[in-house]
């Protein structure tokens, strides 16, 4: 560390220049080893008599002896995009597969802490499909019920809102109406980069709707949309908006080194869950995100709105939030297989419990029983998108 810089750099040069003669030594002639060898002596020499300025002049003299014989290869610059763009892909590849992972959350069972894909229909005639009244985002009008965002005279909004609306937001708005008096057979899930789920809408006669910003679920859970549903001409299949689930940050690595905790948000995989089936459309296993609600061992029982572990209420920032009942959480409920107000349940050794936030509204482990300690992929850790009150650390 105390060797002056000079002396290291005119080292390093000779390696590099003994190097390249070792490597090329069966296709330069005699004149030109010779040369380097001259050269290489003549630097050592300076060094040797630690002559600052001649070393630096022997240096460069090697430096351009070593770089007329080295050219630079052919597309260099090319070469060395690709080499940077192959290191970005590879190092998020790592990234992704040990440390953090982006995940959609796409129900609604950890509402309001997450929010899964929520539909919002610009219009809804008949009140009684859904009590509307308690819905805030919806106003009372002259001819029915108004998602109070959306314009007054059925139009989309504007461009420059939509775009808005869309980074801030992840909103979407789709406006489909029926080319003629027709019935749905079939609404499909179409995929696009593994990320963006669209639906496509095929009828009896007229030609399908393809790339409706809304998954099939979305559709039938808040727009009604469904197989056998018959329209006229002109009438609207489904108008509003769609925002797109929480965009979460996963952390992979934590639980290879310390234990899951109780009141942690979690995602998993559901392969090995034998009541959760796979993708009808695609006969894949998805990722869930739930609050882990019971270690191994752990004796659970819900008396609504309460969660007790152990005999004792549940302790934590999560669960406290639920089990206050304040709008919007609704405490927590005990109606299920494995879990009911009538009796408790202790956990499986190697098995965690799954509850969902939103509880009168989440299929989890009340219904399909633990998760397998292998299937546990990691812990929620940031919402990365949209812009709303949930950006941020999740707890």
């Amino acid at each position: 560390m105390f060797t002056k810089k000079y002396v290291k750099h005119g080292h390093l040069m000779i390696r590099h220049a003994e190097k390249l003669l070792r490597y090329r030594r069966d296709v330069m002639s005699e004149n030109t080893m010779g040369d380097f060898r001259l050269q290489i002596e003549a630097l050592r020499q300076s060094l040797k008599d630690r002559n600052e300025a001649k070393a630096k002049e022997e240096t460069d003299r090697l430096h351009d002896l070593y770089a007329k014989h080295l050219p630079a290869p052919k597309d260099a610059s090319w070469r060395e995009n690709v080499e940077v763009i192959l290191v970005a892909v590879v190092v998020a590849i790592g990234v992704r597969s040990y440390f953090l992972q982006p995940f959609k959350i796409p129900t609604g069972s950890m509402q309001p802490t997450l929010n899964g894909i929520i539909g919002h229909r610009a219009f809804v005639a008949n009140e009684a499909e859904i009590p509307i009244d308690q819905l805030p985002q919806y106003e009372k009008r002259a001819d029915g019920w108004y998602w109070k965002s959306y314009p007054a005279d059925g139009s989309k909004p504007n461009i420059l809102r939509q775009v808005a609306e869309f980074f801030v937001f992840g909103r979407n708005y789709i406006n489909v109406v029926s080319a003629e008096d027709d019935e749905i057979t079939e609404v499909r899930t179409k995929k696009i980069a593994f990320f963006f789920i669209f639906s496509e809408i095929y009828f009896r006669n007229q030609a399908p709707i393809r790339f409706v910003y809304a998954s099939p679920d979305t559709l039938l859970a808040d727009f009604r949309v469904e197989k056998n549903m018959r329209y006229k001409k002109g009438q609207v299949i489904a108008r509003g908006a769609v925002d797109t689930g929480d965009q979460v940050f996963v952390d992979k690595f934590s639980y290879n080194f310390i234990r899951p905790h109780r009141g942690d948000v979690f995602v998993f995989r559901t392969d090995n869950i034998p009541d959760i089936p796979p993708d009808r459309m695609t006969g894949e296993h998805s990722f869930y995100i739930k609050r882990l609600a019971g270690l191994p061992g752990d004796t659970l029982k819900v008396q609504p709105p309460l969660l007790y572990q152990n005999g004792r209420l549940a302790e934590g920032f999560g669960f406290e939030r639920v089990m206050a009942a304040k709008p919007p959480y609704h405490g927590y409920t005990g109606q299920g297989t494995y879990l009911d107000p009538t009796k408790p349940f202790t956990v499986p050794q190697h098995s965690y419990f799954a509850m969902g936030d939103n509880s009168a509204h989440s299929s989890d482990s009340r219904y399909w029983g633990p998760v397998p300690e292998p299937n546990l992929v990691g812990r929620g850790l940031f919402v990365y998108w949209p812009f709303t009150w949930h950006w941020g650390i999740i707890r």
